[in-house]
């Protein structure tokens, strides 16, 4: 089987779990993924199948993201999500700040800007991951990086609620860490959902349950048909 599979991965479950399904149900071994998901967040996942379709990936990791994401100000994460250890800052609650002064801090994150990559994040630095020195108890800090957030809308106000399209690269986490920072009260995400890589979106993914071995061939696209699309985005974004 060659091609590409448009997957909605599901909660709890690592971008890794998933290749290692779709092995599963192809028979493939050549099997991989253009662009990690967190384990705690869903959405579209990108994934190739065979020799043929893997080899295309340099096309499609670069390729811009959407995002729907709830932050929760009014604490801290080790590793900017909930999955963390929490540390609440004191007297403040996640509903404490309305629309206007969430806005004005939304726009300082919005445009070029510098990051700083969470400390539980796949960085290799002097060779090891930054989350296996995090799980260690001696993190490290990643150097800033460059990245674009193209747009980042408040959807809701209380809880926070926003949408982001953003450069390949950018880490939701530290927008919710860096957006806690600007308020003064701490943040991180709480919900993330990726809506889109690209040109394809979540409407056009698969929830990874309902693939079966008899299914799984009719769900993917041709290797042919997913550059035409990335290809096609490119002319329009130019």
């Amino acid at each position: 089987m060659i091609g590409f599979l448009l997957i909605d991965k599901p909660d709890g479950m690592t971008s890794h779990d998933v290749v290692a399904r779709v092995r599963r149900l192809t028979g493939e071994k050549r099997v991989g993924h253009a662009g990690t998901l967190d384990p705690f967040a869903t959405g579209l996942l990108v994934v190739g199948v065979g020799r043929v379709a893997t080899r295309e990936f340099p096309k499609l990791v670069g390729l811009g993201k959407e995002y729907e994401s709830e932050f929760l100000l009014g604490a801290t994460s080790d590793t900017d999500d909930r999955t963390g250890t929490l540390l609440p800052t004191p007297g403040v609650g996640s509903t404490d700040f309305q629309r206007p002064v969430l806005e004005a801090a939304i726009a300082g994150l919005t445009g070029p800007i510098s990051q700083i990559p969470p400390n539980y994040s796949a960085i290799k630095i002097g060779g090891k991951k930054m989350y296996e020195a995090a799980r260690e108890g001696k993190p490290m800090v990643a150097k800033p990086r460059d990245v674009t957030v193209y747009s980042f809308v408040l959807l809701d106000a209380q809880p926070l609620r926003a949408k982001i399209a953003c450069s390949t690269g950018t880490y939701i986490r530290s927008l919710a860490r860096d957006l806690g920072a600007k308020l003064g009260v701490g943040g991180y995400v709480q919900e993330l959902r990726r809506t889109s890589v690209g040109p394809f979106t979540i409407n056009e993914a698969i929830p990874l349950k309902t693939l079966t071995p008899e299914t799984v061939e009719a769900a993917l696209l041709p290797v042919e048909t997913v550059l035409s699309r990335v290809g096609a985005s490119a002319t329009v974004r130019g």
